[in-house]
């Protein structure tokens, strides 16, 4: 069985994907984000970044033991799942393949994801008078990555050719985002067909699914000016909480 730290927003609908693709026994357990769940001692010992999704594996795939396994970030599940499960990822014998699944992980973790983060930030939850410079700002490198990934699929069903994975599941929630970024993927054809094939599959949809009815939005959102938990932050709460304070 699997402990699954997730709440229904971009960064964990990507591991939630995975386990439903994989038909993995998964037992959820939801932070609350705005309550201050992701600071909790026992989130921090399995993500010190104090940010989900992580997991905790209590019968981790071969070579790791028998004690339950923790892993925080995104990618760093996928590829272990990838791993333990031996789906949706290209054989170790393939160093290509395998170096451009890293390639695209990393792309995904060092720039589509913080630019959505962003630009996320500054059209939802920013400060009204703050938000056009952020907003045009991070608009426009969300929409670069955008162009990148549209080059990636023009001659190419999937990320990495023809087969789905993890490099997909990574990538496609925060394209599956970009109305509500106040964005459009008019411009992006392949990146829109990739979009649609991908929300299509059963799995894709109960993992978007999942604790819908918890997602940050309509009347009472959550933002800057209202939630000191979740927005923010700066180092003294983490320092703090490594020193033993609460």
């Amino acid at each position: 069985m699997i402990d699954f730290h997730y709440a229904p927003t971009p960064n964990g609908w990507k591991v939630a994907i995975m386990l439903e693709e994989c038909g993995l026994d998964y037992d959820l357990k939801p932070v609350r984000l705005h309550e201050g769940d992701q600071f909790a001692p026992d989130f921090l010992a399995i993500s010190p970044n104090a940010k989900m999704p992580a997991i905790l594996d209590h019968a981790p795939a071969a070579g790791y033991g028998d004690a339950p396994l923790p892993i925080f970030e995104s990618a760093a599940i996928l590829l272990y799942l990838a791993e333990k499960t031996g789906r949706f990822a290209p054989p170790e014998g393939d160093r290509r393949a395998c170096k451009e699944l890293m390639e695209w992980l990393f792309w995904q973790t060092g720039s589509q994801g913080p630019m959505g983060g962003q630009l996320s930030h500054y059209r939802n939850y920013a400060p009204e008078a703050e938000r056009d410079y952020g907003f045009r700002r991070y608009l426009g490198e969300y929409e670069r990555t955008m162009a990148v990934l549209e080059n990636r699929l023009r001659d190419r069903p999937h990320i990495l050719g023809e087969a789905y994975s993890i490099a997909d599941m990574q990538a496609f929630p925060w394209a599956f985002i970009a109305k509500p970024l106040g964005s459009s993927l008019d411009r992006f054809p392949n990146v829109a067909d990739w979009r649609e094939r991908l929300k299509s599959r059963p799995a894709v949809r109960r993992a978007i699914d999942l604790q819908k009815d918890r997602q940050n939005r309509g009347e009472g959102k959550r933002t800057v000016e209202n939630d000191a938990v979740t927005f923010n932050q700066n180092a003294d709460r983490l320092l703090a909480l490594g020193r033993g304070g609460t």
